[in-house]
């Protein structure tokens, strides 16, 4: 079979070329197949026909590396330029389009999906047919670039520096809440200290660590390492069994606005409730940023003025 043409490639050619670039730059056959969206079996055999149609081994395998040979290396430093370029250009004539279109992948916190996504995703989905949209909803701080996701959503604060970040709501008041049948049959709750004494619905975070509750009034600021019988790594979780008498729990006050009104669950210590940073979008800035980000970034903020 001929080596690959220098002046002109072929679909396959340039797709095999995309599914080697995205495993040397992750070094994993899995993690590539997850950022090209699909299977692991498919890419191997991609790269098997690209390197038979070269005649030259691209990439040292193991069991448990994958690492690019010297001529696999060369390879992808002149291929990371030239589909540099090739982004580059597509996203000039995209620009020159009524409306964006390809595939977004998104990484979002439990919360983050809740209040943002279930309320607005629809509107961008309906104004933008042509963009279709992956939502992973994982509440533990993932590495979007290795995992192979455009975007991530996460509180303010807790993002890495070397991404691009951008605020899509407004700051958030977080309090802790329970039924009204538990307070009844408890002690009162008058400073964040007495939760010493209560059955707390701890909160296990995305980094694996026991969240400890913050409140503050007028300037005086107190964390609080809760007890509890339970403990959830989700919010939701959390809030079905503050209604079931569980205990109290501690979340955004908009993912229990409902429950609130109705009378189903009660702030405690709502004088200590503290203001914390905003949901943010964030990404890559040594990338071009793909199609219909950009749009899905402005509904976000255009929208949650709304709250």
């Amino acid at each position: 079979m001929p080596l690959l043409p220098t002046t002109k490639l072929s679909r396959a050619d340039l797709a095999d070329l995309n599914s080697f670039l995205a495993v040397e730059s992750h070094r994993s056959f899995s993690k590539a197949a997850v950022e090209l969206g699909i299977t692991t079996s498919a890419l191997s055999h991609s790269i098997r026909n690209l390197e038979t149609r070269l005649g030259v081994r691209l990439l040292n395998r193991t069991s448990r590396t994958v690492s690019p040979t010297d001529a696999g290396a060369s390879l992808a430093k002149r291929l990371a330029v030239g589909f540099q370029e090739i982004g580059g250009a597509l996203a000039e004539v995209d620009r020159h389009r009524d409306r964006p279109a390809g595939r977004l992948r998104i990484n979002v916190l439990s919360d983050g999906a809740r209040l943002l996504f279930n309320r607005w995703l629809p509107k961008y989905l309906e104004a933008y047919p042509d963009v279709s949209v992956e939502v992973a909803v994982d509440d533990r701080m993932v590495d979007i670039l290795a995992a192979g996701f455009d975007a991530g959503i996460r509180y303010g604060g807790t993002i890495a520096e070397d991404f691009i970040a951008v605020p899509i709501s407004e700051q958030l008041r977080w309090v802790a809440a329970a039924s009204p049948r538990y307070l009844n049959r408890t002690s009162r709750i008058l400073v964040p200290e007495d939760l010493k004494n209560h059955n707390c619905i701890q909160i296990r975070t995305g980094q694996g660590v026991i969240y400890r509750w913050d409140f503050e009034r007028e300037g005086d600021h107190r964390v609080i390492e809760v007890p509890g019988q339970l403990c959830v790594n989700e919010t939701e979780f959390g809030i079905q069994m503050a209604l079931s008498d569980r205990g109290i729990t501690y979340c955004p006050e908009e993912r229990i606005a409902d429950y609130i009104s109705r009378g189903e669950l009660q702030v405690v210590l709502p004088d200590w409730a503290p203001i914390e940073p905003a949901f943010h979008i964030y990404y890559p800035g040594r990338r071009q940023m793909p199609p219909g980000l950009r749009e899905l970034i402005d509904l976000l903020r255009t929208e949650s003025g709304s709250w």
